[in-house]
């Protein structure tokens, strides 16, 4: 019986990846080393480091004039570097943190806003905390700040399950501020326009690889704008200097999200992942829209491809539920404990197969129920 994990993250890799992994992994290449014994500024290594920076180039598509920094920390590390690199951009001394905007659209939002206002003043733009964050706030209702030091948004909400079906433009209104997001969840899952961002950041696990590893991806003009009291491993221009060497990088996890990026190649691309992505997404929808039986609480025109949270209406039956996905082979489904729930996470290594075995298991649990 096929096993397939719907974990929110650290969550599936793609199986040929796993395999090619396990028969590296006490000799790379004829070294005589694990990738995990190696000198990180040895030459086996850098190649591995220059492959991987330059397919994941490639597939977003990142303009010339941005840095691709690999980090340690996740996102919620990145929380605090964002505001320690931006905040006092617009201050000459850069001892006076100004003001940064932020949209809260969820969890993830919240938590990169508590974060935030340990380094800067911070403006709730707009909110959709009053809808228990079934929606994202429409865009002509944000009150932004016309000397933000930058904006931020959660591109997709990974508890929650909302997800931008749209790229704000946020710079007419705020005197050019960049737009800074959180792609952690479906970064790679869709065609996006880098240039109409400041700085994409995510951290691995969802899309990429193991957790461990943390992408990146600067305007080259927002450099060199770090808080005196940022760490000099977390101030941008530091790391980019030193080509992300400036500490040693979480190497394995670098070389598992190279084998990602060559497979997600070797499948077409973003663009080719996107259209899978939407038929697993509507495959699953239109299943939960079709019965009573179910229930999904987010709002249609906004509907995460990638974390889809929905609930029993008798939610009695939550842990038969679970039982029974199980000894199907449908793992890592419960919601996440803030919400509640079951949660199904259809990343780009999930097959097509393993939304259709779920929403076989659905329908199968609704006709015995």
């Amino acid at each position: 019986m096929p096993i397939y994990n719907f974990s929110a993250g650290p969550a599936v890799l793609p199986k040929e990846v796993l395999q090619q992994a396990a028969l590296e992994m006490l000799d790379w290449h004829g070294s005589g080393m694990s990738v995990m014994e190696m000198s990180h500024r040895g030459s086996e290594f850098m190649s591995i480091m220059n492959a991987a920076q330059r397919d994941f180039r490639e597939l977003l598509g990142i303009p010339d004039n941005y840095k691709c920094l690999f980090l340690q920390g996740g996102a919620i590390a990145e929380n605090a570097i964002i505001p320690m690199n931006l905040a006092s951009r617009l201050s000459e001394d850069k001892l006076l943190p100004g003001i940064a905007d932020y949209i809260n659209t969820g969890s993830w939002s919240t938590k990169s806003i508590k974060e935030a206002r340990r380094f800067c003043k911070v403006n709730v733009a707009a909110s959709s905390e009053p809808q228990k964050f079934a929606q994202i706030p429409a865009r002509e209702s944000w009150q932004l700040s016309q000397d933000a030091a930058y904006v931020h948004i959660c591109t997709n909400e990974t508890i929650d399950g909302v997800e931008y079906q749209f790229t704000p433009d946020v710079g007419a209104e705020t005197n050019g501020a960049p737009l800074v997001a959180d792609m952690s969840s479906h970064i790679l899952s869709r065609a996006v326009d880098v240039s109409k961002y400041g700085v994409i950041y995510g951290g691995a696990q969802k899309n990429i690889g193991p957790a461990g590893l943390t992408i990146v991806v600067v305007r080259e003009d927002l450099l060199g704008h770090a808080m005196p009291g940022c760490p000099s491993a977390f101030d941008w221009k530091i790391v980019a200097d030193n080509d992300s060497m400036y500490n040693t990088p979480p190497t394995y996890a670098i070389y598992i999200a190279g084998l990602v990026f060559q497979w997600l190649k070797r499948q077409g691309g973003v663009a080719a992942m996107e259209q899978r992505n939407i038929a697993k997404a509507t495959l699953l929808y239109d299943y939960l829209d079709s019965t009573a039986f179910y229930q999904t609480k987010i709002a249609a025109d906004c509907r995460s491809r990638m974390n889809v949270p929905f609930f029993l209406q008798d939610e009695s039956r939550n842990e038969a539920f679970l039982s029974g996905a199980k000894e199907h082979g449908l793992l890592q489904l419960k919601g996440h404990k803030s919400v509640g729930g079951m949660r199904a996470s259809i990343y780009n290594a999930m097959p097509i197969e393993g939304v259709e075995t779920l929403v076989a298991y659905l329908k199968e649990f609704e006709r015995l129920a």
